[in-house]
């Protein structure tokens, strides 16, 4: 889980619709923020601002697409793998479990081969 994020952050980011329309889209493959704003039938303003706390928190990822003409874009892909939620002797624990990020020389080869 992000470093910026309580647990409590966590349930109330999972609690919006949004939030959960844009991890569950894009536990399957990479999207774009236009992607996701038809698939979740949300504003661009709305992804941009679920998929940056969804960051903030650990539970999503953004990386950078080059297309042939040259031009980037971001596309999101869900880093949550398992919300696990505990109460032990008076005690809430909450653990998230992530997906790994992928590894900066792993995505530069990949790019690099695109190429």
């Amino acid at each position: 889980m992000g470093e910026d994020c309580s647990p409590n952050e966590v349930f109330a980011l999972l609690d919006d619709e949004y939030a959960r329309a844009i991890l569950t889209a894009t536990s399957t493959q990479p999207m774009s923020a236009k992607t996701l704003s038809e698939e979740c039938d949300a504003s661009l303003p709305t992804v941009y601002r679920r998929a940056d706390r969804l960051i903030e928190c650990g539970l999503l990822a953004e990386r950078t697409e080059v297309v042939e003409d040259g031009h980037h874009y971001s596309v999101y892909e869900a880093r949550l793998d398992r919300l696990t939620v505990e109460l032990d002797d008076g005690e809430l624990h909450v653990d998230v479990e992530e997906t790994p990020a992928d590894d900066v020389a792993d995505r530069f080869t990949d790019m690099w081969e695109d190429i």
